[in-house]
C-alpha cells in the first residue's frame, strides 16, 4: 500500500514538471530575484557561517596546545606560555559570543523581511490569474502554498549558508588539521565521510518522500476535522457523528502507518551511520595508540582528534538531517510556485499587459456578435448581438444556469468572450485594463462575502478614500444604519469570516452600502436583495433607485415583481435572449416570462 503511494506521489511530482510556464528555470529565477534586495544581508551571514567552521576547529586546536603545554610542565616553567594559550581560548569564546549576537540581528533583519517580500509577489501574482483560476483551486490550499514558499526559501537559505557550506567549510579545515598531525587519519576520515554522505544522499531522496506522505496524512486529518466542524449542523440533523468518528479514525490509521514507516525507516538510516562511525572511531584509535606507542602523537593531538571526531559525527548528523530538510522545502517550493506560476487563463489574457484606461461617462454596453463557453463545455452564448442604451434599467430573467451571472460576468472582464467583442461607450473591453474597467462598475453579487474585518471597513471597500461621514451615509441609504448602531461595538464591530456573525440580509444590505459608496457608472445586481424580508427590500429598492437614475442598470431578480418599473426585460434561456420587452408587453406574450410570472403569482 505504501508503495503504491510512492509511485503516485513520484508521478505527481514528475508532472509538476511539466506544468511550470514562462521559464524551465522557474525557481532558479525566482530564488535569485527574490534575495537580491538583501545581498548584503546574505554576505554578512556568509562571513558568519566562515567565523563559526573556523571556530570548529580552533578552539579544539587551542586545547590541544594547552594540553601539550601542561603535560610538558616541569616546576612551572611554560606557566607564561599556557597563560596566553588560556587568554588566547577565551577571547576567541568572546568573539564567537558577539558574531552569534550579530548573525541573531541578521536574521531579525533578514528573514522576517524575505519572508513579506516573498508574500507580496506572489499575492500580486495570484491577483492577475482569472477568475476562472479561483475557481479551480482551494484558497485554503493557495494561503499555504504561499507560506510554504515563504518559509521554504528561507529555510532554503538558511540550509545553504548556515548548515551546508559553514559544515563543509568546517569539515575541509578540520581534515586539514587531522591531515598536519597525521596524514592517515585524514585519509580515514575523508574515506569515512564520503562513505557516510553517499549513504545519507541515497537515503535522503526516499526519506524525503516519507515525510512528505506522513505530512499529506496529517493534513488530511486536519482537513477532515475543518470540513466536520464546518458542517456541524448537518451532522446533527443527519445524526452521523460515528460516521465522521470512524472515518476520521481511518484517516488516524492511514497517518499512523505512515508515520511508523517513515520513523522505522530513519532507524534503519541511523543504526547504518552509527556503525560506520563505530567503525571509524575504533580506527583512529589504533592509530592514535600506534603513535603514542612510538611517540609521534602528543596527549594534545590525542585530545584534538578525539574532540573533533565527536564533532564531526554531530556535523554529519546534521548536514544528513539537513539534506532531508533541504529536499522536503524545494519540493514544497517548487509544487506551491507551480501552481501561482500557472500561466495566466485567456479568461483574462486581454489585461496582461494591457495599460489603457476604460472612460465610463454614458454607459452604453453594446454586445458584438459575441460569443463564449466555459473550458471543455457547450456554448453559453452564441452570436448575441444586444446594446443596452445609456443608464437604461434592465432585468435579467430566466431558469438558474441560463446565463444570467455569466453575462454580467462578461461585462466585468472577469471571463474573455471565445469570440466577438463587449464594447462601453464604444470601448472594447478587451483592449481596457482590468482595474479601469471594474472601477467604473458597481455590483451587488449574488453570493455576499465579507472580510473578517470591521463592518466600517467592510462598507469603506466600496471606495477606500471615503471619510466616515460619507461610509455612514451609505449606510442609511442601504437601512443598515440602525442595526449597526445597536451592535456594542457599532461600526467597529467584526464581522468574522465571510460575514458569518451576520444574518444574510444584513450582509446584503452592508454589500449594498458598499456599491452606494463606490456610485460607479454602470450598476449590477445579482439578486441582491434576494434575502430581505418584503418591507426591507421595498425600503431599499427606493434608495437604488435613487441610485439608478443616472446609471446603466443590469439586475438579475429571483422576485419578479422588483422588475416592475424597469425599462426593458430580458429573458434567458439555455443562452440565448428569448423574450426581449417591458413587464407589460411580456405579460401579454405566451412564453417564458409569463410562466416564470404566474408561478410566482400561484405560490404567493
Amino acid at each position: 500500500m505504501l508503495i503504491n503511494r510512492i509511485i503516485t506521489y513520484k508521478n505527481e511530482n514528475l508532472s509538476n514538471h511539466f506544468i511550470y510556464t514562462g521559464s524551465k528555470y522557474l525557481f532558479r529565477d525566482f530564488f535569485l530575484n527574490s534575495i537580491k534586495p538583501y545581498w548584503k544581508l546574505l554576505v554578512g551571514q556568509v562571513i558568519v557561517a566562515i567565523i563559526w567552521a573556523t571556530d570548529f576547529v580552533l578552539r579544539p586546536y587551542l586545547i590541544k596546545t594547552i594540553v601539550d603545554i601542561i603535560s610538558t610542565l616541569h616546576n612551572y616553567t611554560n606557566l607564561e606560555m599556557l597563560y596566553k594559550q588560556i587568554v588566547l581560548y577565551l577571547c576567541l569564546t568572546i568573539f564567537v559570543f558577539f558574531t552569534a549576537r550579530f548573525y541573531g540581528w541578521l536574521v531579525l533583519k533578514f528573514r522576517p523581511n524575505l519572508i513579506k517580500h516573498i508574500g507580496l509577489i506572489l499575492m500580486r501574482r495570484l491577483m492577475k490569474h482569472s477568475h476562472t483560476f479561483f475557481q479551480n483551486q482551494f484558497t485554503g490550499s493557495l494561503a499555504n502554498k504561499i507560506n510554504d514558499i515563504a518559509s521554504g526559501i528561507s529555510n532554503i537559505l538558511s540550509t545553504l549558508i548556515d548548515q551546508f557550506f559553514a559544515q563543509i567549510f568546517a569539515l575541509s579545515l578540520a581534515v586539514y588539521t587531522i591531515a598536519s598531525i597525521n596524514i592517515n587519519l585524514a585519509i580515514l576520515l575523508i574515506a569515512w565521510i564520503i562513505v557516510f554522505l553517499f549513504f545519507s544522499l541515497k537515503f535522503a531522496k526516499k526519506a524525503a518522500l516519507l515525510s512528505k506522505i506522513t505530512a499529506h496524512e496529517r493534513s488530511s486529518i486536519v482537513g477532515s476535522i475543518v470540513d466536520v466542524l464546518g458542517n456541524m449542523f448537518s451532522v446533527r440533523v443527519f445524526v452521523t457523528a460515528n460516521y465522521e468518528i470512524n472515518n476520521l479514525s481511518n484517516l488516524y490509521q492511514k497517518w499512523i502507518y505512515s508515520f511508523q514507516t517513515r520513523d522505522w525507516f530513519f532507524m534503519k538510516m541511523h543504526i547504518v551511520q552509527e556503525l560506520s562511525f563505530i567503525v571509524y572511531q575504533a580506527s583512529c584509535l589504533w592509530w592514535l595508540f600506534q603513535g603514542i606507542k612510538l611517540k609521534n602523537t602528543t596527549p594534545g593531538d590525542f585530545v584534538l582528534i578525539m574532540m573533533l571526531n565527536i564533532s564531526i559525527i554531530n556535523l554529519l548528523y546534521s548536514i544528513s538531517k539537513n539534506i532531508r530538510e533541504f529536499s522536503e522545502s524545494f519540493g514544497n517550493v517548487q509544487q506551491g510556485l507551480s501552481t501561482i506560476y500557472l500561466a495566466i487563463e485567456n479568461a483574462n489574457c486581454c489585461f496582461k499587459n494591457n495599460r489603457n484606461e476604460i472612460v465610463v461617462h454614458k454607459g452604453e454596453i453594446r454586445f458584438i456578435n459575441a460569443s463564449f463557453k466555459y473550458n471543455n463545455s457547450n456554448s453559453i452564448f452564441n452570436k448575441m448581438f444586444l446594446t443596452i442604451p445609456s443608464m437604461q434599467k434592465v432585468g435579467l430573467v430566466g431558469y438558474s444556469g441560463s446565463g444570467k451571472t455569466t453575462f454580467i460576468h462578461l461585462i466585468l472582464g472577469l471571463f474573455e468572450l471565445t469570440r466577438g467583442q463587449i464594447l462601453i461607450d464604444n470601448q472594447d473591453i478587451k483592449l481596457a485594463s482590468k482595474e479601469s474597467l471594474q472601477k467604473s462598475i458597481g455590483i451587488i453579487p449574488q453570493e455576499i462575502s465579507l472580510f473578517n474585518r470591521s463592518i466600517m471597513e467592510n462598507i469603506r471597500y466600496g471606495n477606500i478614500y471615503a471619510s466616515d461621514e460619507e461610509v455612514i451615509e451609505a449606510a442609511q441609504k442601504a437601512k443598515v444604519h440602525e442595526f449597526i448602531m445597536k451592535l456594542p461595538n457599532g461600526y467597529s464591530s467584526l464581522v468574522g469570516e465571510k460575514g458569518v456573525k451576520l444574518s444574510g440580509g444584513e450582509r446584503q444590505r452592508i454589500a449594498i452600502a458598499r456599491v452606494i459608496l463606490k456610485n460607479a457608472p454602470i450598476f449590477l445586481l445579482d439578486e441582491s436583495t434576494n434575502q430581505l424580508d418584503s418591507i426591507t427590500e421595498e425600503s431599499i429598492w427606493k434608495s437604488l433607485e435613487v441610485l439608478m437614475r443616472e446609471k446603466t442598470t443590469i439586475v438579475i431578480a429571483h422576485r419578479l415583481s422588483t422588475l416592475l418599473n424597469l425599462d426593458r426585460i430580458l429573458v434567458f434561456d439555455r443562452g440565448k435572449i428569448v423574450q426581449d420587452g417591458t413587464h407589460n408587453k411580456l405579460i401579454k406574450q405566451s412564453g417564458l416570462y409569463k410562466t416564470l410570472w404566474d408561478r410566482q403569482i400561484v405560490s404567493l
